[in-house]
């Protein structure tokens, strides 16, 4: 068993879980036990953000502690270099044998990237190209498009049963680690789908809060946008004309999917409980990006406002940490990769950029730690989800303190003072007397990230994708590592009660 100075880790990361959207972050309505007790007996960050509100960007910055363009994966269509070390890598280094469960992401050949084993695996093909998913009757609604608002309710998502089969699995993991009585600690990380769209949650579900989520609350002061990206992209997305129906049915099926991914965290915490390891493992839960669940009328994530591109931060270690602890300083999901590697007593990786948060949380008050975060979304040209045409954005925010300045390359910048303006309705950047704010923190998103590099570097990634999808359509390469996705696990109940 681990040893209190070298725990057990067990990194846990959803997909698309607004953190506003968890009753230990304040929310009255969702029942959220197990996230709650993991936060009661550890430390939450009320200031947390994803290093691009987008999958495979986020999750590769997680991984290595590099920001998006350090590591040249923006988009879900680029691969991590298996050159570049993870978090998984300097566990191995430090004696750990690194294991992942469920959702990863990865792109191309190297579907381990550090770890030592992988289990159940992505729903999605290795290669890109390959094939497609097939969601059955729930087709087009995984994507950000209006049919996954329309398409919404209470049935089944097939990303449910995937995560179904990852707890059990975990489950089955930890019961063999406790029955095997090794000495030796573990290092295991979770990858889980909900509560991602589709935005279809079980009966039961659903039905637990129908009636009772709350409409956005500013949907009315972005009706008409006026932000020239944002107005692009409502209209690209179709958010124009979303209905009143259509925004009560996806938040109630959201509010059970994020119910039901919190019950099979509870079926692992009491597994560690049961097997007495919950006091020395080091938990660390968290998400890719968040959901704009209708906020500021939008959906999905590819944006920077709060509810997309903030994510849940809960570290939990009771045999060394404190407990019930809440920290509203501003950090960012590379911190959370360096702290699981400072806990673990594991080489730092050399290019990280990540801040262990173990000294932060020993003094959150410490005038050391530099209150920052930076956050990109940059867009391939041909993308017809995120893009059109020939077109290429590149996006980057900046959080410093209390103020937020999101850079939209070749359009205004946006700025906001959270600490007053909380729900992003007021746009300072015109504002004179705020004018020396927003030029030190455009210097910040500028400083080693040059936009029109960007441009370039993603272009001649989509160049490349030319050949290498084609050869995987016509090749069909074997899936090393796949989860098998049934279409018949996705569908809507007929008929959906009103």
């Amino acid at each position: 068993m681990a040893s209190p100075s070298r725990p057990n880790i067990l990194f846990i990361e959803s997909d698309q879980h607004n953190p506003a959207v968890i009753g230990a972050y304040g929310d009255p309505v969702i029942r959220t036990p197990s996230l709650d007790a993991l936060a009661a007996r550890g430390v939450l960050f009320e200031n947390s953000y994803c290093a691009s509100p987008i999958c495979v960007p986020s999750r590769t910055a997680m991984l290595t502690g590099q920001h998006p363009y350090q590591t040249e994966v923006w988009t879900n269509s680029q691969y991590l270099h298996s050159g570049i070390p993870t978090f998984a890598h300097s566990l191995g280094a430090a004696g750990y044998r690194p294991v992942q469960i469920g959702r990863m992401h990865f792109n191309g050949p190297d579907q381990l990237h550090g770890f030592t084993e992988r289990h159940i695996g992505d729903h999605n093909p290795n290669h890109l190209g390959a094939d497609e998913v097939d969601h059955g009757a729930l087709h087009g609604t995984a994507g950000p498009s209006r049919i996954s608002l329309k398409l919404s309710g209470h049935g089944l998502n097939s990303y449910q049963v995937h995560d179904e089969k990852v707890a059990a699995r975990t489950v089955e993991f930890l019961d063999d680690y406790a029955n095997s009585d090794s000495q030796d600690p573990f290092a295991l990380a979770i990858g889980l789908m909900l509560p991602h769209q589709p935005f279809v949650a079980t009966q039961d579900d659903y039905d637990a809060y129908r009636g009772k989520v709350p409409p956005p609350k500013n949907l009315e002061a972005f009706k008409d946008e006026t932000h020239p990206y944002l107005k692009w992209w409502k209209s690209h997305a179709g958010l124009e004309d979303v209905t009143p129906e259509e925004v009560e049915r996806t938040r109630t099926a959201y509010y059970g999917l994020v119910t039901r991914l919190d019950t099979l965290l509870g079926n692992i915490f009491s597994s560690l409980e049961k097997h007495d390891l919950l006091n020395n493992t080091l938990i660390v839960y968290t998400a890719d990006h968040g959901e704009q669940i209708g906020e500021h009328g939008l959906w999905w994530k590819q944006t920077f406002y709060e509810d997309s591109a903030k994510v849940p931060a809960i570290v939990s270690w009771p045999a060394q940490l404190p407990q019930g602890k809440i920290i509203g300083r501003v950090t960012s999901q590379l911190d959370l990769n360096a702290t699981i590697l400072d806990a673990a007593g594991a080489p730092p990786l050399p290019s990280s950029v990540g801040r262990s948060l173990l000294p932060l949380i020993a003094n959150p008050k410490s005038d050391s730690w530099h209150d920052i975060a930076f956050s990109e979304y940059c867009t391939e040209p041909g993308d017809p989800a995120h893009s059109d045409g020939e077109r290429s954005w590149q996006n980057r925010m900046v959080r410093e303190d209390d103020w937020k300045l999101n850079y939209y390359h070749g359009l205004p910048s946006q700025l906001y003072n959270l600490a007053e303006d909380p729900g992003e309705t007021h746009d300072l950047i015109d504002e004179p007397q705020h004018a020396k704010v927003a030029l030190h923190l455009t210097s910040l998103v500028l400083d080693g990230w040059d936009p029109e590099w960007v441009e370039r570097q993603i272009r001649e990634q989509s160049a490349n994708l030319k050949i290498t999808v084609p050869w995987a359509k016509n090749t069909r390469p074997a899936d090393t590592i796949r989860w098998d996705l049934n279409p018949d696990w996705d569908y809507l109940d007929e008929p959906q009660v009103p």
